[in-house]
């Protein structure tokens, strides 16, 4: 839709707060009522840009679901690492946009709909897990939002941190995990690792 693109476009260059619905009005060359027909304020045409954002980051998730081929604990911690918005894994311009502080309000939507789209799958996988004896926990659907929400706590902003930091907060999130979910010390190093080291080099 071309009000979207536009305004996706302007929050973009200008930050949400910075743009309003004259800017979106004047930049396609539409009629006011013409606007507020499909959107009434410039609030739900955030919402509705974010919830576009958010089913094509699932469904980034969902294809790492569906590579059975990958290990179980490998594909947890792709999801939790690789759909970090502020890691910089996805070619979306506006999820560059999240930490300026004129953007606020988009980082919190963004975040408030991945957490409520995303910790479904986690949990799936963590049941699966249980069902394979690879994790021990009699809260699946609560680990699933822990899990998402310190990723995305620790992970924030990464490429921000020096290498002494990167290294201890990976090591928290290792550590965290494995014992949130009952596993063998160490058993998740190498992934992490891996992968951490392929966020880096994508940075």
């Amino acid at each position: 839709m071309e009000i979207l693109d536009t305004a996706e476009h302007l929050f973009e260059t200008q930050g949400f707060d910075n743009t309003s619905t004259n800017d979106i009005l004047n930049e396609i060359g539409i009629a006011r009522g013409t606007l507020y027909y499909h959107f009434k304020s410039k609030e739900e045409i955030l919402d509705a840009i974010i919830s576009r954002l958010t089913r094509q980051l699932l469904e980034k998730a969902k294809k790492l679901i569906e590579k059975k081929n990958v290990p179980l604990s490998q594909q947890l911690t792709l999801i939790m690492l690789k759909l970090n918005v502020s890691c910089g894994n996805f070619n979306h311009k506006i999820l560059e946009q999240v930490h300026k502080p004129q953007n606020a309000l988009m980082h919190q939507k963004i975040q408030a709909h991945l957490l409520s789209e995303l910790t479904p799958l986690i949990s799936t996988l963590i049941k699966e897990g249980i069902a394979q004896g690879i994790y021990q926990t009699d809260y699946p659907e609560e680990v699933a939002e822990m899990l998402f929400l310190y990723a995305n706590t620790i992970f924030d902003d990464l490429t921000e941190h020096s290498e002494e930091e990167k290294q201890k907060k990976t090591a928290a999130f290792v550590f965290n995990l494995e014992r949130l979910l009952k596993m063998e010390q160490g058993s998740i190093k190498t992934i992490v690792d891996s992968i951490f080291q392929n966020i880096e080099n994508d940075t």
